[in-house]
């Protein structure tokens, strides 16, 4: 794959699974609304895709040494695996009730982070336990700050 796409995609796929999983967790935990959490999943999927995708296009511009088509495809690679990724989570919440819909999606987003780390373990010959283990690490932290984020703002706005 080529660099600049597989740039886009390792921040889109990352991003897409933790923001995702953190604004689900969090919008569950003060609202315990299917509503607003596929509101806030869509809002995620196009505005903070837009958002990264722009941070990519000036992150990989201000590096001053990729071509103009380099820095669109990791823009539109970006934009692409976010929003996609993003979206995959409105699909538990509409199938299941939504405590067992926020116990799949949890699953689902660790498992693709779990899988796309070992990819990224092979590729750099690092031992692959110790890459899945330091990424899902920091997914669970997300996961458990929100949740009491949630429930914080629902103490006090609720």
């Amino acid at each position: 794959m080529k660099h600049s796409l597989k740039t886009g995609f390792s921040f889109g796929i990352t991003s897409g699974i933790i923001t995702t999983l953190g604004l689900i967790v969090g919008l569950h935990s003060g609202t315990h609304s299917k509503l607003v959490i596929i509101g806030g999943i869509l809002t995620i999927a196009i505005a903070d895709a837009f958002s990264d995708a722009l941070g990519i296009h000036i992150s990989e511009e201000s590096e001053n040494r990729h071509t103009t088509k380099e820095i669109w495809q990791s823009t539109f690679s970006t934009l692409f695996s976010k929003f996609i990724f993003a979206m995959t989570f409105v699909i538990p919440i509409l199938l299941f009730r939504l405590p067992i819909a926020i116990i799949v999606s949890m699953a689902w987003g660790l498992s693709l982070l779990g899988i796309f780390s070992l990819y990224i373990a092979k590729e750099q010959r690092a031992k692959a336990w110790k890459v899945i283990l330091e990424h899902e690490f920091i997914a669970i932290i997300v996961i458990v700050l929100t949740h009491f984020v949630g429930k914080w703002v629902a103490s006090i706005f609720g």
